[in-house]
C-alpha cells in the first residue's frame, strides 16, 4: 500500500487542506474506489476505512492480481466533516454538483478538479454515496444509462437491487456521469446512513465492492454469491409524498412488502401532538426508501416503493 497526498489547499487560518490516495499493486489502471464527497457521509467514509483495511491485508498476502492497480480515496471533504457540514465549508457548496470542476476556479471547483484528475484513466468506477434527503433504503447499485454492459456489470456487486436511469440535469456535475463520459464504467452504491454508524450495511457495501473485484479479475478473495439482482428503472420508483408538514412517525420498514393503503407514517402537529395526516401506501409492492428526518414537509419525498407487478 501506498499512502499519497493528491492535492493540497492551503489555507490562511488552519492547516492545509488534503486529499488522501491509497495505491494498492501497480500497472494497469483497473479499479478505483471513492469514499464521502460530503461533511456528513460518515458512513461512506468508514466503508472506504473498511475497504482499506482488508486491501492492505489482500495485498501482503499476494492477494492482488498482477499489473492492475487500485486507488481507494476515502474523504475528498475532511474539513467539512471536522464540524459536521454536509457541504464544503469555505463556500458552502456540495462538491458532487461542481464535477469535472475547475483548476483556476473557486474552492470546491478546484477540490473536484484535482479529484477528477487523480481517478481518470481508471477501468472501472466506484462511488459510495447516498440520497439527497437523510433516509434509508435498500442498498443498490445505480447506473447511469440503460444499456445491456452497464447493468450486466452492476450486477455482478451481487446486491439485492440495481438502479438504471437516464442522467437528469443535476447528474451531470455529479462524479458518476463525468467518470461515465471519460471512459471510466461508473458505478454508485448507495448506502444508508448518514451521521451514525451501521456496521451491517458497511459490511454488505464493502464485501460488494470485493464481489466486484474479484469477478472483474483484479483481486484474489474468496467470498459468496451475494444476490442475483433485479434490475429496475428509476423511473418505476412510485413516490410518496406527505400532504401537510409535521412530525413525521414512520411505522413500516425497508425491504418489507406493503400493499396498498397500509399507512406508512403518521405526521402529527409539532405543538399539539395530535395526528393531522397519515401517508398511506397507493400501490402493493415493497418499500425501497424511507426519509427518517423526524420532520417532514409538504411534497416532500418520504418514500418510495418497488411497485409489485401483477399478472
Amino acid at each position: 500500500m501506498k499512502k499519497e497526498v493528491l492535492f493540497t489547499l492551503s489555507s490562511g487560518f488552519r492547516e492545509n487542506f488534503e486529499v488522501i490516495g491509497y495505491r494498492f499493486g501497480k500497472g494497469e489502471k483497473a479499479a478505483c474506489i471513492v469514499g464521502a464527497l460530503r461533511g456528513n457521509e460518515y458512513q461512506h467514509l468508514y466503508c472506504a476505512s473498511k475497504l482499506i483495511d482488508i486491501l492492505s491485508r489482500l495485498e501482503e498476502r499476494g492477494g492482488l492480481v498482477a499489473n492492475k492497480e487500485i486507488l481507494v480515496i476515502p474523504c475528498g471533504i475532511n474539513t467539512s466533516m471536522n464540524v459536521g457540514e454536509r457541504n464544503w465549508v469555505r463556500d458552502n457548496q456540495d462538491i458532487n454538483r461542481h464535477f469535472p470542476g475547475n483548476e483556476k476556479g473557486e474552492a470546491s471547483d478546484r477540490v473536484a478538479a484535482a479529484i477528477m484528475k487523480a481517478v481518470q484513466g481508471y477501468s472501472y468506477g466506484i462511488q459510495y454515496t447516498g440520497f439527497y434527503l437523510a433516509g434509508e433504503f435498500v442498498p443498490h447499485v445505480r447506473t447511469l444509462g440503460n444499456s445491456i454492459d452497464s447493468t450486466s456489470l452492476s450486477s455482478l456487486f451481487g446486491l439485492p437491487y440495481v438502479v438504471t436511469g437516464q442522467p437528469r440535469s443535476f447528474d451531470t456535475r455529479t462524479l458518476n456521469y463525468n467518470w461515465s463520459q471519460n471512459g471510466t464504467s461508473a458505478f454508485s452504491l448507495y448506502i444508508s446512513s448518514y451521521d451514525y454508524l451501521n456496521e451491517d450495511i458497511a459490511n454488505q457495501a464493502v464485501s460488494s465492492t470485493l464481489r466486484f473485484l474479484t469477478r472483474m479479475g483484479i483481486i484474489k478473495y474468496n467470498c459468496h454469491n451475494g444476490h442475483i439482482a433485479s434490475i429496475l428503472a428509476e423511473e418505476d420508483l412510485v413516490t410518496v409524498k406527505p400532504n401537510i408538514s409535521g412530525f413525521f412517525r414512520r411505522t413500516c420498514q425497508i425491504n418489507k412488502e406493503v400493499r396498498r393503503g397500509d399507512i406508512l407514517a403518521e405526521v402529527l402537529d409539532p405543538y399539539e401532538g395530535n395526528i393531522i395526516d397519515r401517508i398511506v401506501a397507493p400501490v402493493d409492492g415493497i418499500l425501497f426508501f424511507a426519509q427518517t428526518s423526524p420532520i417532514v414537509f409538504e411534497h416532500s419525498v418520504a418514500f418510495r416503493i418497488i411497485k409489485k407487478l401483477h399478472l
